[in-house]
């Protein structure tokens, strides 16, 4: 088990503000007079119950709860995680960042493929590390992050993290489980593996029983952005051992998760069919899609993800297609990182399949 750093060990930082719900929780009871929180009651609110109803007024009112536990507690009985392995936060986005301020401290090396979700870059640079890069694996129709020279670099740089986005992003791809679990055991045991699985939902084998593991030395990030359908709400949660939450839970922001969006959160895993039906319609468009543009001569990558992911001839051209959609009003993809110049993502919604939507594209194709 990779160690925390020194400053989370011991006593370390404690939430000082646990919120209304925990205290209840605490207590066995309801607190019915708030008497000493700044939660706006008696705020009138009328424009709020003008615009959205007086339903929408309850949540703004209050702060969510910090530990999230109806959204914890369906996911557990969803997915088979255990409840005290499971952490919401803001989405995948905070939770990199939270992870990262975890356990990699102001001046040590991160390591991660060049081009994938930049995100992690961002914050990792933000956090003060030194981020280490390595190459895609590439050939026609691959597009694969290196898990080998993933493990060389966290060896030579003495890393502190791998972050591996699986299935990928930009590309899709997607490495199986026993190839994930062999890159940790081959990660130095001081080395953290942050697993984005933002995508996970979209996977064909989406319920293995690897899918519910509670891996040591791992974070694993999933997201209700996608297949849930909640990106502008910001939710998704972090699946760790006890140990490594709760140090998590030292540096997080206490209310990052609105009372609105933790009771749509619960609406929706609710109803779970809701969720599955949009999952197989994904699967069903991303699959036209990619035969719509491999009859056209496009090289589609393969995906586990609700995208596809087109090599294109040459970066100067995915670039001119992406720039002349764009002036068209229609927007896909073009991964900012040079070596990813001749990639182009295309969501797998609808709209991209009605017809001379994507005719710029398909007249690139025809011509290269």
């Amino acid at each position: 088990m990779p160690r925390f750093p020194d400053h989370l060990t011991g006593d370390g930082p404690t939430n000082p503000f646990p919120g209304i719900r925990v205290l209840e929780r605490r207590l066995g009871r309801e607190i019915p007079h708030r008497l000493g929180s700044n939660e706006g009651l008696d705020m009138p609110h009328r424009a709020l119950r003008e615009h959205f109803g007086d339903a929408m007024v309850e949540h703004a009112y209050c702060y969510g709860d910090s530990e999230a536990l109806g959204v914890r507690q369906r996911l557990a009985d969803q997915q088979g995680v255990p409840l005290e392995a499971l952490l919401v936060d803001a989405g995948a986005d905070s939770l990199i960042a939270l992870a990262l301020r975890t356990v990699a401290e102001p001046g040590t090396t991160v390591v991660a493929t060049a081009g994938t979700y930049p995100t992690f870059g961002y914050f990792a640079r933000g956090q003060g590390c030194r981020l280490v890069e390595v190459a895609y694996e590439e050939s026609p129709g691959r597009l694969a992050p290196d898990l080998e020279a993933l493990v060389a670099a966290a060896r030579e740089a003495e890393a502190r993290l791998v972050y591996l986005a699986n299935p990928d992003n930009p590309s899709g791809h997607l490495h199986d489980d026993d190839a994930v679990r062999s890159l940790r055991e081959a990660l130095p045991d001081d080395c953290w593996l942050l697993l984005d699985e933002a995508y996970h939902d979209f996977r064909e084998d989406a319920d293995t029983p690897f899918a519910r593991e509670v891996l040591p030395g791992v974070i694993r990030l999933r997201t209700l952005s996608k297949a849930h359908g909640l990106a502008g709400l910001r939710i998704g949660y972090a699946i760790a051992e006890p140990e490594t939450l709760a140090m998590m839970m030292k540096v997080r922001i206490h209310y990052a998760v609105s009372t609105l969006t933790l009771a749509a959160a619960e609406v929706v895993l609710d109803h779970p069919d809701e969720t599955r039906e949009h999952i197989a319609a994904v699967h069903r468009r991303r699959a036209r899609l990619a035969e719509h543009l491999r009859g056209l001569g496009a090289v589609v990558l393969p995906s586990a993800t609700n995208f596809i992911g087109v090599q294109m001839p040459s970066a100067e051209l995915a670039e001119r297609v992406n720039r002349e959609l764009l002036e068209d009003g229609r927007l896909i993809a073009r991964p900012a990182h040079p070596g990813l110049g001749h990639v182009l993502r295309i969501t797998a919604v609808e709209d991209a399949l009605v017809p001379g939507r994507l005719t710029i594209l398909e007249e690139a194709l025809r011509q290269a």
